[in-house]
Parts: C-alpha cells; structure tokens; sequence
C-alpha cells in the first residue's frame, strides 16, 4: 500500500498537471429535454428568461480562477442575447454550437439536421465574429441510429463534436463507443469527443459532470477526475449548464418525483462545487485541447 502511493506521488510529481476540457451547455431552465411538455417551444418567448444573469455568474466564476472554457450554444439564444455571445468570445473562450433550438439530432431527418447545424453556426458566428467549429447535440443524441450526422457536421464546416456519452441512460447513451477522442469517419480529420466516463467491473459509469455532479457528493467527481488523470493519463470533458446554478428558477408543477430530483436537487450547491472544481484542477478549451494541440487521435469506425 506504501509503495503504491510512493510510487503513484512520484508519477505525479514527474509531470505536470494534465489540462482538462471545461464546457458549458448554454440553455435556459425551460428548454430542458425533461420539460419539454410544460415549456413548449411555442411559449419559450413569454418565460422569465435568466439564461443571461446565469452564463454571467459561470463566466464570472471562470474569470476568479483565469479558466477558458468551451461554450456550446443555443442559436435561439444567441439570437436574443448578442452582448452575452460578445462576451463569452471576448473574454478568451471558445463559442460552439448546441443547435438552434434545443431539437434532439436523433428527431430529424438528414434536411432537417443540416439545416439547424447551418442556421445556428452561422447565427453564432455573425454575433460574434468569430469561427465556430465545435457542435454538441441536444441531449448527446447522436447515437447509433444517426451516426451519419458526423459527415453532415464535417461538411457544414465544422471540425468536433462532443455528442456522444459512452454510458446507458434512459434518454441517451452509447455504451459500445470509445471512451475517449476519436475520428469517426475514415480519411477525415473530424473528431468526436465524448464526455468523460471511468471503466469499472467491464462497464462505463458517468464523471463528465451535469446531474451527477449535482446530485452524487462533490469528492466523487474529485475522485473520478483524478483517476482518469493520474491513472489512464486522459483529460477529463466536464459539462454543465448555466441553470444549475440558479436555484430560485421558477419550478413548474405537476414535475414527477424523477424529474424533480433529477433537475432541482442540491442546485443551491453547485456554484460552491464549481469553484472547487476550478481550483483543484487545471481546465482549458475543447479547441485548444482536441483540435489545435497536434494530439494524436485514432480513428474507430461506429455501425449502426
């Protein structure tokens, strides 16, 4: 037992912290996937909107600990929010896509995709005069039914995504895919990048943040993130979204007992665990880090 922990403070001490990717899914608290039936998208106008105020506390917090950051964004909410998209871009982090209004990839048909990959691009891009190369879907819904949606982003200019989460979870998952980057296509540089899981007894469990790092105490993402840095010597794909961070968010009723655990519990806690988070590792851009670092990744073809 000795040994093993000499042996594992000096592997530590040989080398330096590995740099981790920090994203944020920037939607507001009525467009989550869950809510769909008590905010349609038909009413998504006439809500108390707090996407602004919330993205403005994350980057806030980003700024007390000098991290950058990757922020998938909603071209809906682009739209309506300009200086926040100027913000984001100025203050040295990445603008990306997460779609134009929130529509999961596996509902659309190959037009529809391309067309909302496209609109929700070219919205970021005009408001904030930068180019947008990264994509997540809604909901991490590119999985083994769509898995032509790869091609679609590379030819609509884009060069990541970070759409798939190798795990089984009753609204999305993909279990069978590599845990780490990798390019899906062959004699293409596009990369898919999948949110951070840990292998344990031949099966994938989830650390990449969202409800698990609400929900479960903050020590086991600490835990989890530092295995996979110390002990498979990858960067962990952390993510969250601006909402989970707010918990005076309206609430609307008749939520079943699952959602309400699901997208409510422990929110008064977040932004404290955010700010270990940032403090106890080293975190970076989905660009700098999967795209312009010269890394190495395989490529792994995925069948349907």
């Amino acid at each position: 037992m000795l040994a093993s922990a000499s042996h594992l403070n000096s592997k530590q001490a040989s080398r330096p912290p590995i740099v981790n990717a920090m994203t944020v899914d920037v939607e507001d608290y009525f467009q989550v996937q869950a809510l769909t039936a008590h905010f349609p998208k038909s009413l998504w106008d006439t809500q108390s909107a707090r996407v602004e105020r919330n993205t403005d506390r994350v980057l806030s917090l980003f700024a007390d600990f000098g991290v950058k950051a990757t922020f998938f964004t909603l071209g809906w909410v682009a739209e309506r929010y300009k200086s926040l998209i100027l913000r984001i871009h100025r203050e040295g982090h990445e603008l990306a896509s997460h779609g134009y209004d929130h529509t999961r990839a596996d509902q659309q048909d190959y037009k529809a995709f391309r067309d909302d990959i496209r609109r929700s691009k070219q919205i970021l891009e005009d408001a904030s005069g930068a180019r947008v190369r990264g994509y997540r879907a809604a909901t991490f819904s590119i999985g083994r039914g769509n898995l032509w949606a790869f091609e679609v982003l590379g030819d609509e200019g884009y060069v990541y995504s970070s759409s798939i989460y190798p795990i089984r979870h009753d609204n999305y998952g993909m279990p069978e895919a590599p845990r780490f980057a990798f390019r899906p296509l062959a004699n293409s540089n596009f990369v898919e990048v999948p949110i951070s899981t840990l292998r344990l007894a031949s099966r994938n469990f989830p650390c990449g943040g969202g409800g698990y790092f609400r929900l479960l105490p903050y020590a086991c993402s600490k835990w989890s993130i530092s295995r996979l840095n110390l002990h498979e010597d990858r960067p962990s794909v952390f993510y969250l979204h601006p909402w989970e961070l707010d918990p005076d968010q309206p609430r609307p009723r008749g939520l079943s007992g699952k959602i309400r655990v699901r997208h409510y519990l422990n929110l008064n806690r977040t932004e404290r665990r955010l700010a270990h988070l940032l403090e106890d590792f080293r975190w970076g851009r989905m660009d700098d880090l999967f795209v312009d670092s010269g890394r190495s990744i395989p490529h792994h073809a995925l069948s349907n």
